[in-house]
C-alpha cells in the first residue's frame, strides 16, 4: 500500500525548467509522489521526453512548450494546464539560465534577458497559476534560486543579482498572497552536478576541490534540491511562508574554517 505522506496524491503540480536537471527531478519526484506533473519548458522536445518517461511509469504527466519570459506565452501554458490536467495546487519555479560576463563587459542585451527568465518569468508564472490556488484558499509556490542569491559570483553578469531578486519576490508574494492560503517559499542550490556543468567534473581533482569547501564534502546532486523542493510544495511544509531553504551541503557555513589556522584545520 502507498502511504501519501506528502499529501500530493491527485494534486496538479507544474514545474518550470523541466526538461533536465533540477527540474526534472522535481518533476519525477512530484510524480512519483502521486501528482499529475505538467512539465514547462522551451525545451519542448527535452519536456516530452522527461515526460513520457513519466507516463511510461503510469504516471499523469503532460509537457508543454513554454518561454516563461513571455507573458503570452505562460498565460497559454496555464490555459493549456488547467483544461488539460486541472487547477494547480503547486507551482515549481525553476527555469534560469547565466550568460556569464563581468560588470564592465556585460551587454545591456544580456542582462534583459537574465533578468526576463530569472526573475520576471517567476512572477509571470506565479501570477498565471496562483489565481486557481487563491480561489480555492490553499496552494504553494516553490522558487528555486542559488546560494549566489546571497553570495555574490563573480563574472556572472545578471545571475546573481537575478536570484538575490527572487528572496524579496518571494517574500513579498508570501505577504501578499499568504492571506488567501498561498505559500511562497525558496530553495537555494549550492554546487549541484546537472547537464551544464558535467563537463567541470572531467578535469582531475576538480570535483575533490569543490567537495572540500562543503561541509558534507561532496557536490550535490539533483535530487538533494528536489527533496527540499517537494516538501516545500507539499501540506506537510503548511506553516512554512517567507522561507528560504539553503541546500548547499554546508558551504555557506564554511568560511571560517577556511581561514587558515595553524595547528587546527587544514585550509
Amino acid at each position: 500500500m502507498t502511504v501519501d505522506w506528502l499529501g500530493l496524491a491527485h494534486e496538479v503540480c507544474v514545474v518550470t525548467g523541466a526538461a533536465s536537471g533540477i527540474g526534472a527531478a522535481v518533476a519525477q519526484g512530484l510524480a512519483e509522489a502521486g501528482a499529475a506533473v505538467a512539465l514547462l519548458d522551451r525545451d519542448a522536445d527535452g519536456a516530452e521526453a522527461q515526460a513520457a518517461a513519466l507516463r511510461s511509469r503510469g504516471h499523469r504527466a503532460l509537457a508543454v512548450a513554454c518561454d516563461t519570459a513571455s507573458e503570452a506565452s505562460v498565460q497559454a501554458a496555464a490555459r493549456q494546464v488547467r483544461a488539460e490536467l486541472g487547477d494547480c495546487h503547486a507551482l515549481v519555479n525553476n527555469a534560469g539560465f547565466l550568460r556569464a560576463a563581468t560588470l564592465d563587459d556585460v551587454s545591456l542585451a544580456e542582462w534583459n534577458a537574465v533578468l526576463a527568465v530569472n526573475l520576471t518569468g517567476y512572477l509571470l508564472c506565479a501570477r498565471a497559476f496562483a489565481g486557481p490556488m487563491r480561489a480555492a484558499g490553499r496552494g504553494s509556490i516553490v522558487h528555486v534560486a542559488s546560494i549566489s542569491a546571497a553570495f555574490p559570483q563573480a563574472r556572472s553578469g545578471a545571475y546573481s543579482a537575478s536570484k538575490a531578486g527572487v528572496l524579496l519576490l518571494s517574500r513579498q508574494m508570501a505577504v501578499e498572497w499568504g492571506p488567501d492560503g498561498v505559500r511562497s517559499n525558496v530553495v537555494c542550490p549550492g554546487m549541484v552536478r546537472t547537464a551544464l556543468s558535467a563537463k567541470f567534473y572531467e578535469e582531475p581533482g576538480f570535483e575533490a576541490r569543490r567537495a572540500a569547501v562543503t561541509a558534507s564534502r561532496r557536490v550535490g546532486e539533483p535530487q538533494d534540491i528536489a527533496d527540499v523542493a517537494l516538501f516545500l510544495a507539499s501540506p506537510r511544509s503548511a506553516y512554512v511562508n517567507g522561507a528560504e531553504v539553503m541546500v548547499d551541503g554546508g558551504m555557506s557555513s564554511m568560511l571560517m574554517d577556511m581561514v587558515p589556522r595553524p595547528g587546527y584545520n587544514n585550509s
